[in-house]
């Protein structure tokens, strides 16, 4: 449908939302001091009661405390805890209220749970007035606001057809900057800019933030498949519940870095899925299977994990949600990330009470029989969930009896890493009523199996996916932009392999042989350099596939890999502007390439990084004496004093490093404290917590 007037697109979706959960009397053109009197006139009616307002309605002062505690926390970040907290304090003035009058009383404002249900009312605010702070310039008109109880928390601004929908956005962008969206309007929490063909949404970021349009998002079925045509809109993003879920349940006020978020559709249908999963789930069974989500590197699965435990959490499905990591340090970052997700506003001791923490196992006994609502989220690595077992001497039976009577349920970050050993089977033995649910980029398929089992066997159905095709796609994720850098010639490859399918040592004698020839001349003619997979799904191997990996292990090869990322540097690397990661196979390859680095480019911020306990065919003499050289090196460079007893404290500083995190925020003023190159194992690639990082291949950031 075409409008060729944007008066007739405003009225179209207006009458769209009337159908979608939204009530019908439309609040037409009014001011600020008009809504905050209907603001007034719903808390009224939701806090009739003789413990609350005492049937007297509040007064114009009354609620000017309420508009001045919103002025004070002045960003959506904080507002949204404000919203989500559910009341507000006044101190009563009416003197009809005889029995509070002088006294404060708490009422309600709003009850995420209560959708389209309770005492939740959805308005349509058409064309309000926006006061300017300018004496000069002329009082402003929006298009549309969308209040749940009174409160204006979605904003939108809409353009006629052939209109490009980022005017829309420039528009909120421009009230923004004039300071529109204060005072009562501090309040919106998510934008939308929509035209008939595209929508838009996107988190207010405040007063003080910057808009990004890098985080404008397009809605998606669950398919990922992007919705923009606008009775779509109006169906899903803008409907009810899923208005009232996305103030609700969906943005996060993350205290990290203090921005608010909204969460992108994919996050949504996979902690929905998770969610929904659990509130059906039959605890008297036994081998619980929840299922996996698939979402790609980058993506934000930290954020939509914890987002579905918050989810278990207050629907009160389960008792306790148990993050389980399959590395310390791991735990740790996690832990941190989640404690951020809890809410802006809080003490560190709130966000410890939010998302607890298990020193050692315990501990980790005793949150889990704990009946104490914070103990409900608990974060912690698999190695300390598994010391939990019946062979456990130290422990008791009744014990696990007791914990073993609660709703457990499990969220497994990086599924792919930590949950094909002994330590989930003696989870899930000790625990066989729990339900597991895991998270990977990278799922285990049949082709490439574990110990005889993949994602689907140690979890259960796929819950949803998030491939890093669609995440390219939709700019949510960093695209490949590899580069071939040849260390041998494609000729003298294929000459290597041919010679070995046909089992001779030199071209004359492969030449002399018929048998032998007639394979030669297969592979030096006919194979191709790549594999490829054909129509029917079956996998033709190139010339590439036949090559052993001794060959990237040549000083030749390796020689060449460090010469051209020398050369490169520079440019690559922006000017020292970004670090790099360096993946490599395995401890001992990681070790060559560090003395490589060491040797031709001593110039260079380099360390490397690996697990000391990783079997990885290296011998531990080799491991052992390169972390010693490692730590000695980096005590030398970084002034440091640690040790192999501390090395876990070493890796939390390079990424800390790596990251500009505590206590290196402003790390690029000192860059003789940067690191220029991280070399690492391919299994900790993605894995790093750094925003700065592109690795055998190299990544910058």
């Amino acid at each position: 449908m075409i409008f060729n007037k944007e008066s007739d697109f405003e009225q179209a979706l207006i009458d769209l939302l009337k159908t979608k959960g939204w009530e019908d009397h439309v609040l037409k053109n009014y001011t600020e001091a008009q809504l905050i009197r209907n603001w007034a006139d719903i808390l009224f009616e939701n806090n009739r009661g003789i413990d609350r307002l005492n049937d007297y309605p509040l007064t114009d002062t009354e609620m000017q405390q309420i508009i001045e505690q919103v002025e004070t926390l002045k960003t959506p970040l904080r507002l949204n805890g404000f919203i989500n907290g559910g009341s507000v304090s006044v101190k009563r003035d009416n003197p009809d209220d005889e029995a509070h009058f002088g006294k404060e009383v708490s009422l309600k404002i709003y009850e995420r749970r209560e959708i389209a249900a309770g005492q939740s009312r959805y308005q349509i605010v058409q064309q309000p007035k926006f006061p300017t702070k300018s004496k000069i310039m002329n009082d402003r008109r929006g298009d549309l606001m969308l209040l749940i109880n009174g409160m204006p928390v979605i904003h939108i601004e809409l353009k006629k057809s052939g209109v490009p929908v980022s005017q829309a956005a420039n528009q909120i962008e421009k009230y923004s900057e004039e300071g529109i969206f204060t005072g009562l309007f501090a309040l919106v929490q998510i934008f939308v800019a929509m035209n008939p063909d595209e929508t838009r949404y996107f988190a207010n970021p405040g007063p003080e933030g910057k808009f990004n349009p890098d985080f404008y998002f397009h809605w998606a079925d669950f398919n990922n498949e992007p919705i923009n045509d606008w009775k779509q809109i109006g169906s899903t993003l803008l409907s009810i519940p899923m208005a009232h879920q996305l103030i609700g349940f969906y943005t996060v006020a993350d205290d990290s870095d203090g921005v608010l978020k909204v969460m992108r559709s994919y996050q949504y249908y996979a902690a929905n899925a998770i969610s929904d999963k659990v509130s059906k789930t039959k605890w008297e069974s036994n081998n619980q299977l929840g299922g996996y989500v698939w979402h790609t590197t980058g993506s934000g699965k930290t954020m939509t994990s914890f987002k579905s435990a918050q989810l278990i959490a207050t629907s009160k499905d389960a008792d306790n949600v148990v993050f389980l990591m399959d590395r310390i340090e791991l735990g740790t970052q996690s832990l941190k990330e989640y404690r951020n997700f809890a809410g802006a506003g809080l003490t560190e001791q709130q966000k410890a009470n939010t998302v607890q923490e298990t020193e050692d196992t315990h501990v980790l006994i005793g949150k889990l029989k704990s009946s104490d609502p914070a103990d409900t989220l608990i974060v912690t690595s698999i190695q300390k969930m598994s010391n939990i077992s019946e062979e456990n001497d130290g422990l008791k039976a009744a014990d696990i009896n007791l914990i073993n009577t609660k709703r457990l349920v499990y969220i497994i970050d990086e599924a792919h890493r930590s949950t094909f050993g002994e330590m989930l089977l003696t989870i899930k033995h000790t625990f066989p009523k729990a339900i597991f649910f895991g998270f990977t980029g990278t799922p285990i398929q049949d082709e490439n199996q574990k110990k005889m089992n993949t994602t689907f066997t140690v979890f259960g159905n796929e819950l949803h996916r998030y491939s890093i095709a669609d995440g390219i796609r939709d700019k949510n994720v960093l695209g490949f932009d590899p580069y071939k850098v040849l260390t041998y010639k494609d000729q003298d490859v294929r000459q290597v392999v041919a010679l070995e399918k046909a089992k001779a040592d030199t071209v004359q004698k492969a030449m002399a042989d018929p048998e032998k020839k007639k394979v030669f001349m297969e592979y030096m003619q006919n194979v191709p350099m790549a594999g490829y997979y054909k129509k029917d799904g079956s996998y033709v191997k190139g010339i590439e596939d036949h090559i052993h990996m001794v060959q990237y292990r040549t000083e030749e090869h390796q020689s060449m890999v460090v010469r051209d990322i020398i050369d490169n540097w520079m440019i690559l690397s922006q000017g020292n502007k970004f670090h790099a990661i360096f993946a490599t196979s395995s401890i001992p390859e990681a070790l060559e390439y560090y003395h490589w680095f060491k040797k031709e480019a001593p110039e260079m911020k380099i360390t490397a990084l690996f697990d000391p306990g990783i079997d990885n065919n290296g011998g531990a003499k080799v491991k052992e004496d390169g972390l010693m050289e490692l730590i000695s090196d980096y005590n030398a460079r970084y002034g440091q004093d640690y040790t192999a007893g501390s090395f876990s404290k070493m890796k939390k500083d390079i990424a800390a490093r790596l990251a500009h995190k505590k206590p290196y925020e402003r790390i690029e003023r000192e860059p003789e404290k940067e690191i220029d190159l991280l070399v690492i194992l391919r299994l900790y690639l993605f894995a790093s917590d750094t925003k700065r990082c592109a690795s055998s291949s190299v990544c910058f950031g």
